[in-house]
């Protein structure tokens, strides 16, 4: 079943993109004014880690169960899904409300936009629907469950310079070598600002992934002193790693959101079935759910079939 749900990224470069033509028809102020589509073929895009994965997988189960059919795609960063999302070649993909609300400002207003994202979860969804409505995307609700990107070391490492915080890691002048993302380069949230609101030096990102066993192996062999990971990661422990504290404050809290593609899965239908999760995902779940592929090494659509039939949101069987 993994392999039938789950179509390689590389056809997304064999797509071509026709945002015109399968996109929403816009007025001049930017409105949508085409109705919400209800495609019964989605096409449902990961990030491409556990997360991404687990929450993917779940979306495809419900809407399944709503009568969709439904294929997974893997996609490594929003440089990527995200005009593909605008396009129709993606048409659902789980986010995070703050990140991409600041991502799409970014991409809206330039790299120097100051950011809209915020710790106030209606202050940023009001901001995240005006960014992504005129590009044909549309915010549906927030669940209960939140994360945030999060920063860790091996704790030899914290022991040793005496480190509880992002704060004691750029008093101590030491040189980071920063496993994470090809894109933290240039996120506000990750080197840039690293930098500027810790003053930590940077000296190299190693394009590793968010949170991967990759990134993780590579501080603990020394290779690089700091992961970027998330604070729902599970698996810290099994490496040796613990989190900095984000004393200033750097990350604004991530509620996960689906986001639609509005001319192809903007319906009701589609709003309903991914509701569902809403209503009983939380963040200590979606932290055990992570444990179960990471640390268990359970496939990502056996763990999401599991909690969802143990939420009696899918049948058993």
């Amino acid at each position: 079943m993994r392999a039938l749900r789950t179509a390689p990224a590389i056809l997304l470069l064999l797509l071509p993109v026709t945002a015109c033509a399968s996109g929403p028809a816009l007025e001049d102020q930017g409105e949508v004014t085409a109705p919400p589509g209800d495609s019964k073929h989605l096409t449902i895009g990961s990030a491409g880690f556990t997360e991404s994965d687990l929450l993917a997988q779940m979306y495809a189960l419900l809407l399944d169960r709503a009568g969709y059919s439904t294929k997974i795609i893997s996609v490594t960063n929003r440089e990527i899904y995200e005009p593909a999302l605008e396009s129709g070649q993606i048409d659902v993909v789980p986010e995070y409300a703050a990140t991409f609300a600041d991502w799409l400002n970014a991409k809206e207003n330039g790299a120097d936009a100051a950011p809209v994202g915020s710790p106030n979860l209606a202050t940023t969804m009001k901001a995240l629907r005006a960014l992504a409505a005129p590009r044909g995307l549309t915010v549906l609700d927030p669940g209960r469950a939140v994360d945030q990107n999060a920063f860790a070391v091996t704790s030899a490492y914290a022991t040793k310079h005496h480190l509880k915080s992002l704060s004691d890691l750029g008093k101590s002048g030491l040189a980071v070598r920063l496993a994470a993302g090809d894109e933290c380069v240039q996120r506000p949230y990750c080197a840039p600002g690293l930098k500027k609101t810790y003053g930590i030096d940077i000296t190299a990102v190693d394009p590793k992934g968010v949170g991967t066993t990759q990134a993780k192996q590579a501080v603990r062999s020394g290779r690089d002193q700091m992961v970027l990971t998330t604070t729902t990661d599970a698996t810290l422990g099994n490496f040796g790693l613990v989190l900095l504290a984000d004393d200033k404050h750097l990350q604004n809290a991530d509620y996960l959101v689906p986001v639609v593609n509005r001319s192809r899965a903007g319906s009701e239908g589609v709003r309903t079935a991914l509701g569902k999760l809403n209503t009983v995902l939380t963040t200590a779940d979606l932290a055990r759910l992570n444990e179960q592929v990471d640390s268990w090494r359970r496939l990502p659509e056996d763990v999401a079939r599991g909690y969802l039939r143990s939420e009696h949101l899918i049948p058993a069987g």
